[in-house]
C-alpha cells in the first residue's frame, strides 16, 4: 500500500475515539472497530477463519458506524454547514470535531476520565500487536507516542490534528483553518453532536448485542 492510499484510508474516518468508545469492554470488539478502515472487501469466518470471532463483530460495528453517521440527517446538516467553507472534505472535518466534543463530554458517556481510559487503549494496542493490520503500525505507534485521544479534547489538539493532516496531501492544505471554524460556530456543532451521540450509541449497543444473540 503507498503512503496517498494509507493516509486516505486514515483520513477517511479520524473519530477514533468515538469508534473506540462504542466498542464497548471487550477487547476484540474494541480491536476490530479501530482497524476497520484498514480492512477492505467481505469480512467473514470464512475468508478468515482463523481471526477471533469478537474481532470480526468489531470489524463489523466500523462499518455499521460508518454507514450510520454518513446517512444520518443530523449529521448531514452539520456536513452541509462544513461544506460551506471546506468542500469535498467536510466529512473529515465533521469526524474530527465530534471526537473533540466526546472528548470534552467524556465524563457524559464513560464512567472513566479520559486520561485513564487513554492510557487503557494504549496498553490494549499494545498487548494486541497482533491484530493490528501491518500497514496500520506507524500509525498506532503514533497515536501512543503522540496522546492522540487525549489531544482530541483541546483546540490545541483540534488544531495540531488539522495541521498534520494539511501536509499530506494537496486536496487537504485548507483543513488547517478547520479548527477555526469550530471555534465560532462550537455551539452549532456541539447541540448536533448531543443530540446525535447518544442515539448513536443506543443503536451499536443493539448492534453488539443481537450479534452476540
Amino acid at each position: 500500500m503507498t503512503n496517498v492510499r494509507q493516509f486516505c484510508y486514515i483520513a477517511s474516518n479520524m473519530n477514533y475515539l468515538a469508534h473506540l468508545l462504542l466498542s464497548g469492554s471487550d477487547p476484540h470488539v474494541v480491536m476490530g472497530n479501530m482497524v476497520g478502515d484498514f480492512v477492505k472487501g467481505r469480512v467473514s469466518k470464512e475468508k478468515y477463519p482463523t481471526w477471533p470471532d469478537h474481532y470480526l463483530l468489531g470489524l463489523h460495528l466500523h462499518r455499521f458506524i460508518d454507514s450510520y453517521t454518513d446517512a444520518h440527517p443530523q449529521v448531514r446538516v452539520a456536513k452541509r454547514e462544513v461544506a460551506k467553507k471546506f468542500g469535498r472534505i467536510s466529512g473529515i472535518i465533521i469526524d474530527v470535531y465530534f471526537d473533540y466534543f466526546l472528548a470534552k463530554h467524556f465524563d457524559k458517556f464513560s464512567s472513566q476520565p479520559l486520561s485513564d481510559y487513554s492510557q487503557s487503549m494504549y496498553r490494549l494496542f499494545r498487548s494486541q500487536h497482533d491484530l493490528v493490520p501491518i500497514q496500520m503500525e506507524s500509525m498506532v505507534d503514533y497515536m501512543i507516542r503522540q496522546d492522540w485521544l487525549m489531544s482530541y479534547a483541546s483546540f490545541e489538539g483540534i488544531d495540531l490534528t488539522f495541521h498534520r493532516m494539511s501536509r499530506r496531501l494537496p486536496y487537504l492544505a485548507p483543513i488547517r483553518e478547520a479548527g477555526l471554524e469550530l471555534r465560532e460556530q462550537e455551539d452549532f456543532y456541539e447541540k448536533i453532536f448531543l443530540d446525535f451521540y447518544p442515539e448513536l450509541e443506543s443503536m451499536c449497543d443493539n448492534f453488539i448485542r443481537q450479534w452476540m444473540l
